[in-house]
């Protein structure tokens, strides 16, 4: 017979687990989901499909061209190459699309106030951040819908300072209490300055407004030009309206940027069967030929310049008209344009996670999860709404902020993928579980893998048996994700901008957030 220490070391007894908690708290803290991995597994088109999607691309911007150019980017263009025709539309030859192509940036890093946050743009590599102009917010309190303010914009900074998974943060809501709009583009950028030292992304309504809030961020970092040393924040802008015309005001805003250096990030958000073709391959290459415009725009007057290549299709629902940010056709058309703009060597931008839902529920998970993660692993450099953004983006969500954040740990364990060696294959560890223990409970193979190979959910996701989870109260996610904003709101609240750079922009500029 066997003796009884024997047995309960085949079976993991109470010592072996405690050396294994022994060691856990021992080893460093490793990050099993990192972001910034290699997406491009999920093609979902093929190389052929998208050379006759970028074949039509070019034919619709020969043949049919843009409108409403501005005479300033008409004038540059023409002395390019370009030409108008008989429509009196700005048209541009294959040959100097591709020229434009060839001589684009390819590859820069976009940087944080603080060092710590910068990332590089380019090539597959994967990242994750915010994006979105929510109208409505639901409130922590109430659980209702009101409209946003400037303070839920700072409150959404500085939740969004603390996600490991949110690489940057762009306004993901809009300040409705603040009617005027140079009054808005100046809070908005205090909000963000104020509110997390991550990359962040603004938008101006006019160029006039550009210099001002460029002076704000040189003055935050010590003094003239110091933004242009490390422009820390881009601009969104919307220079093409869809279907194929110019947006003369956002031209305009983007020439200011430049002026600055500021980071462009090009969106061009075409929806189904209403400003753009209906079918997936046809909104593709008449997205992709917009998109393409807007990159002639800037390169057109600084090839190289760091813009992102965002093409953003969006889908409506073609029995109401109501946009709808969820669900598997806008999840491939993201995923395949971002396959495209990669294909295309361009600092790729697409969305994601941008649910239907109003509530934090089963179906905001659903939707949330498959677009992410397709579009993760289409590759895409930055992958935008991804965090917080509900009711297709008509409102924003702090519980939904803090869920995301959970969400795309996972998603980053999957893009990660499988590392296959000699050490993980474990032959070793085969051999002294057969011959020892009986067991891998307590191995140093199992501990080194531990940290770095799996993703432990914190407190939102509930792993624990249903009586332990009906003991500890019942609650679901939406719950748990409450208290964590709470807290985190309560006790996080960075002093990111010193006393006197504070009050020297609050003389300057009309302030609605309190000192």
């Amino acid at each position: 017979m066997r003796s009884t220490s024997k047995r309960n070391r085949r079976h993991g007894n109470l010592s072996a687990r405690e050396i294994k908690r022994a060691k856990r708290s021992q080893a460093p803290l490793i990050n099993p989901c990192p972001a910034g991995p290699a997406g491009g597994s999920y093609t979902p088109l093929s190389n052929t499909q998208i050379e006759q999607i970028y074949a039509t691309a070019l034919r619709i911007l020969s043949e049919l061209g843009m409108g409403d150019a501005p005479s300033v980017l008409t004038e540059q263009a023409l002395k390019n190459g370009a030409s108008i025709n008989k429509a009196g539309r700005l048209c541009f030859p294959h040959c100097m699309i591709e020229d434009i192509i060839n001589g684009a940036n390819k590859q820069f890093v976009l940087y944080g106030r603080d060092s710590k946050h910068d990332f590089e743009l380019g090539g597959d590599k994967v990242y994750f951040g915010t994006g979105g102009a929510a109208v409505q917010t639901m409130d922590i309190q109430s659980h209702r819908y009101r409209p946003s303010s400037i303070q839920d914009l700072y409150d959404f900074a500085r939740l969004a300072d603390t996600l490991t998974n949110v690489s940057w943060f762009t306004r993901c809501c809009v300040a409705t209490d603040i009617p005027d709009n140079f009054e808005l583009d100046i809070n908005t950028a205090y909000a963000l300055l104020r509110g997390t030292t991550k990359p962040i992304g603004t938008s101006f309504m006019l160029a006039g407004h550009v210099d001002p809030v460029i002076n704000m961020f040189d003055s935050v970092l010590g003094g003239e030009g110091k933004f242009r040393e490390r422009p820390f924040c881009k601009a969104h802008i919307s220079p093409v309206i869809s279907p194929l015309r110019y947006a003369e005001d956002a031209v305009e805003v983007a020439l200011a940027c430049m002026r600055h250096g500021m980071p462009i990030n090009n969106v061009v958000a075409a929806q189904s069967g209403a400003t753009s073709p209906a079918t997936i391959a046809g909104m593709l290459a008449c997205s992709l030929a917009e998109t393409l415009a807007a990159l002639a725009m800037v390169n057109l007057f600084e090839p190289g310049y760091p813009m992102i290549f965002s093409n953003w299709p969006f889908v409506i629902d073609l029995r109401s008209g109501s946009f709808c940010g969820g669900g598997g056709e806008i999840t491939l058309l993201n995923a395949a344009s971002a396959q495209i703009s990669n294909w295309l060597g361009l600092p790729s931008g697409a969305a994601c996670s941008m649910s239907d839902a109003k509530a934090v529920d089963a179906q905001m998970g659903i939707e949330k999860a498959l677009s992410s993660l397709a579009v993760g692993l289409a590759g895409c450099n930055m992958v935008y709404e991804s965090s917080g953004m509900t009711a297709s983006l008509l409102g924003a969500s702090y519980e939904a902020f803090v869920i995301d954040d959970e969400m795309l740990s996972h998603v980053y364990r999957v893009l990660r993928g499988i590392e296959v060696n000699e050490q993980t294959l474990g032959f070793e560890a085969v051999r002294e579980a057969v011959y020892g223990e009986g067991h891998f409970l307590a191995a140093n193979h199992t501990m080194q893998a531990m940290e770095r190979d799996y993703f432990y959910p914190s407190e939102l996701s509930d792993r624990t048996p249903p009586v332990t989870w009906q003991e500890q109260g019942a609650s679901d996610m939406w719950q748990r994700a409450n208290r964590k904003v709470r807290d985190i709101l309560a006790h996080h609240h960075p002093a990111y901008l010193n006393t006197a750079v504070d009050q020297k922009i609050r003389r300057q500029f009309n302030i609605r957030l309190k000192a």
